[in-house]
């Protein structure tokens, strides 16, 4: 069963946050609509505050029974069957006493004398219970499961002089300014794609509050790059394969409100992303028939929407 609320805050990102603490949910599980926007106001006057509709996924309610607890009918009282004694005038009735059964004269069974075994070697040897050769018994580290070990990436040395070492100078230097410990890693992906891999450190300062901290070193590291070249080369910067556990979410997020469009005939609108992100969920749904995407909004504010394709 699909439900909604509708919160307020000074930005629209605030109104988001009051959704998601009062509904204790996460971004990824619900859609936002932006009803109005903030109004800063003149001097104060007429100034109204962000205004959205979250709506959120609930499971269905049971069906309530017909009849309630208090309406129930209790349970009715067994009538008592004992036989009652009816005095008529002149003849009294007596009741009859049950007689005691006779108990029938059964022949006893003589117990079965019992085999006392010849000697005492074969009385003992009836009590022992088998033992199990020792070869049966396997070890408990048999039976143990084993733990594979971590697969460690192995990166091959950047040549001189390469894009690559030019990628790992500018990258070194720039984590040193922010007191990263986390080493650069860049390979070549394609002739106009290469990517660098920042490992060790601490992955979560590099990565920062959805990945902003992270975007800006790619940013920077492209400009730094491409600042004196004709052709330009993309360059993906990620930590602790951030970037590839966020896909592998925006692919699972486009999937489930595309089904969500085609049920209810309705369109959905994401939260806010970058190109990248945006670039992600416009190929996850490209082999939809059902459904149809288009961005709306500025930067950085720009959303997808993923809309119900109507048949004609």
């Amino acid at each position: 069963m699909e439900k909604y609320i509708v919160t307020t805050g000074r930005t629209i990102e605030l109104a988001i946050e009051a959704a998601l603490q009062q509904l204790k949910l996460d971004r990824d599980s619900v859609s936002v609509e932006v009803i109005r926007n903030a109004r800063s106001g003149f001097l104060g006057i007429g100034a109204s505050p962000a205004e959205v509709k979250v709506t959120y996924e609930a499971p269905d309610e049971a069906p309530k029974s017909a009849l309630s607890s208090a309406s129930r009918s209790k349970p009715k009282e067994k009538p008592d069957l004992t036989p009652s004694v009816i005095s008529r005038p002149g003849k009294p009735i007596e009741q009859k006493k049950s007689e005691p059964r006779k108990q029938e004269n059964k022949p006893e069974r003589k117990p079965k004398p019992e085999r006392k075994p010849e000697n005492k070697a074969e009385h003992k040897a009836e009590n022992k219970p088998e033992r199990k050769p020792k070869s049966e018994h396997k070890p408990k580290s048999e039976h143990k499961p084993k733990l594979e070990a971590p697969v460690v990436k192995e990166y091959a040395v950047a040549a001189e002089g390469s894009v690559e070492a030019q990628i790992e100078t500018f990258l070194a230097g720039l984590l040193k300014h922010m007191g990263s410990e986390a080493v650069p890693h860049a390979y070549k992906v394609d002739d106009e794609t290469y990517r660098a891999d920042l490992v060790g450190g601490d992955a979560g300062l590099l990565i920062g509050r959805r990945g902003d901290t992270l975007d800006a070193i790619q940013y920077l590291t492209g400009y730094a790059i491409n600042r004196e070249r004709e052709k330009r080369l993309r360059i993906n910067v990620d930590a602790g394969d951030y970037r590839l556990k966020r896909e592998e979410s925006l692919q699972q997020l486009a999937r489930k409100m595309a089904a969500k469009a085609v049920k209810y005939h309705r369109n959905f609108t994401l939260e806010p992303m970058n190109a990248y992100e945006r670039h992600v969920i416009h190929s996850a749904l490209q082999e939809y028939p059902e459904v149809t995407t288009f961005s709306t909004g500025s930067e950085p504010h720009r959303r997808i929407v993923v809309a119900y394709a109507k048949e004609k």
